[in-house]
């Protein structure tokens, strides 16, 4: 119960701060292209689209949202309250998954995507990945500017392999990146899709204890610590 009220209180914020009024922006504007042009292209830009703001966009909007917290000294608050590292992490995790997938199954729908399922899977495990590496970013840097050039490496290893896949390249090894993984999923082209989930469920797990070393360190420095 605590997950769910702590994702509903990050949800408040994050309204608040007027994130979901940057993502209706942008998903307006990713419909209104789509719905422009040529129906042979849409398919492929939907995908990019998808994969690069709706999941992506976790990584730079928990940045801020941590950088936010932390300028404000409300993680100080949060480390001595009976709130568990767990739930903080989880509650962060699903907020930014559920609007990104809300916003990642409507550019599919706009291009009439016959794999919906397969598209909230996607986006959502995606999401899950960026925001994981996104916090533990986060926690690591004391500026925005400290955040947004540690982030660069991880940017190119999530985004470039999948790009330059989804264009016709196609070295077998690139299945394992979570980008890849996901980007398969998201375009259909895949023989065996749950290979892909547990690529991208790997990759979560790992994230995950990574981020709770580092956010449970952080806890412990502001004088407390709940796994």
């Amino acid at each position: 119960m605590k997950t769910l009220r702590l994702t509903s209180a990050d949800i408040k914020i994050q309204y608040k701060y007027g994130f979901y009024l940057l993502y209706s922006f942008f998903t307006l504007f990713y419909v209104f292209i789509l719905n422009i042009m040529p129906a042979s292209w849409q398919k492929t830009t939907a995908v990019i689209m998808i994969y690069s703001d709706p999941a992506a966009m976790g990584l730079f909007f928990m940045g801020a949202i941590v950088l936010l917290e932390k300028s404000q000294m409300i993680l100080n608050s949060l480390a001595v309250s009976p709130i568990k590292i767990s739930q903080y992490i989880n509650a962060k995790v699903l907020s930014l998954g559920l609007i990104g997938t809300i916003v990642g199954v409507i550019i599919a729908l706009s291009a009439q995507s016959n794999n919906i399922i397969t598209v909230i899977i996607a986006v959502f495990l995606s999401s899950v990945v960026f925001s994981l590496i996104g916090l533990i970013v986060a926690f690591k840097a004391s500026s925005l500017n400290q955040f947004v050039i540690a982030t660069v490496p991880f940017e190119l290893i999530l985004t470039a392999p999948p790009v330059i896949t989804l264009f016709g390249y196609d070295n077998p090894w690139l299945i394992l990146l979570p980008g890849v993984a996901a980007i398969k999923l998201l375009s259909g082209s895949y023989t065996n899709p749950f290979l892909l989930i547990l690529i991208q469920l790997f990759w979560i797990t790992v994230s995950y204890f990574i981020c709770i070393k580092v956010v449970k360190k952080t806890f412990r420095q502001l004088g407390g610590c709940k796994v």
